[in-house]
């Protein structure tokens, strides 16, 4: 798939305009006072246990989160924009939250960057404290996350983009590709080449879902082919680095000793198999044709250059930034609109 950008062929279902919850939908859930909830929030203790478990309760069922921001800075809410990543030493999102910066700055919206290590409960605890600052927006990694950030979000009534990731029912947004699609596409390329033993090598895929899907595509993919492949998956579960790759290219030899492609879930475990297939003696893409996802900036210039997946990380960010500055200008996008699908491209260099 190489659409720039083109919208998902299903209609998502229309958003309800949703109102925050406030402490009064608290109190009147649990029946006491505006005046207990604000000494629970403060002070549980202070509070009957009766009385406590209760506003407990309420506080769980209806997704309240304080608002921190006293009423005279309230205005000053609307200029932050929430903005939760995987992981701050991933290199793959370091385009698209830069190009999110540009474009809110340039409307007077600050940033404010958390990182959930690919945790989902790490993930809940930002999303708690970035509400409790009412912000203008709040942009989320992915489609996966636990039910409590769903319901958080939803009960929220802030605008919520989910970014680099289409394919399933967003909260409110979604911005990017389908990740099986990607899989797909890196799978018929090595079977355009002749490849029949191949492998898709990942790391951390039983908390990366996006790897996990590209992986699951790959191999959809190779075994439905008119000439099937023989295909692996293989996973390293520490982070997806250089020394993975190379650990993960000796672990697919061990398993399909006549291996003649590899898809990798990054360009850092592309570029450790490279290494490694350098070390070995192993000719690229003679014997071994090697498959990226990123198109990092090494990508290009290292020997040999590699074949890689680009996913438009640019353009992620600037659509994200305007379905943002649209909300917030009062423009509702239509229903058809909500979902933006920025495509990848294959890009085909000399290792494969």
């Amino acid at each position: 798939m190489d659409a720039r950008s083109s919208l998902q062929n299903r209609t998502p279902r229309k958003r309800r305009k949703m109102q925050r919850v406030t402490m009064m939908d608290v109190a009147k859930l649990a029946q006491v006072s505006p005046s207990t909830v604000s000494l629970y929030l403060r002070k549980p203790a202070a509070v009957s246990p009766a009385a406590g478990q209760e506003i407990a309760r309420a506080i769980s069922t209806l997704g309240y989160v304080p608002n921190l921001v006293a009423g005279g800075l309230a205005a000053a809410s609307s200029k932050v924009v929430s903005i939760i990543v995987p992981s701050i030493r991933n290199a793959f999102f370091a385009e698209t939250v830069s190009t999110l910066q540009s474009e809110l700055a340039a409307e007077g919206l600050q940033v404010i960057l958390g990182h959930s290590e690919y945790g989902e409960d790490q993930e809940e605890a930002l999303v708690r404290t970035a509400l409790a600052w009412a912000p203008a927006a709040v942009v989320l990694t992915g489609l996966s996350h636990n039910a409590e950030t769903r319901k958080l979000l939803r009960a929220s009534g802030v605008p919520v983009v989910e970014m680099w990731e289409i394919g399933g029912e967003p909260i409110d947004m979604a911005v990017g590709f389908s990740h099986p699609q990607v899989g797909a596409s890196a799978a018929r390329h090595l079977l355009s080449k002749g490849r029949r033993r191949v492998a898709f090598l990942g790391a951390r895929m039983q908390e990366d879902h996006r790897a996990a899907k590209r992986a699951s595509g790959f191999v959809e993919e190779a075994r439905r082919a008119a000439e099937p492949a023989s295909c692996e998956i293989v996973n390293h579960p520490g982070a997806a680095t250089v020394e993975a790759g190379s650990l993960l290219l000796n672990r697919a030899l061990q398993q399909i000793p006549d291996l003649d492609g590899i898809a990798c879930s990054n360009d850092l475990i592309a570029l450790g198999a490279l290494f490694e297939c350098q070390r070995q003696g192993i000719a690229v893409p003679d014997n071994i044709a090697v498959v990226g996802f990123g198109d990092l900036d090494f990508s290009a210039s290292c020997i040999p250059s590699l074949t890689t997946i680009r996913p438009s990380g640019d353009l992620i960010g600037k659509e994200v930034a305007r379905l943002i500055l649209a909300g917030i200008h009062g423009e509702q996008p239509p229903a058809a609109s909500r979902i933006i699908d920025t495509g990848h491209v294959l890009i085909e260099r000399r290792s494969t």
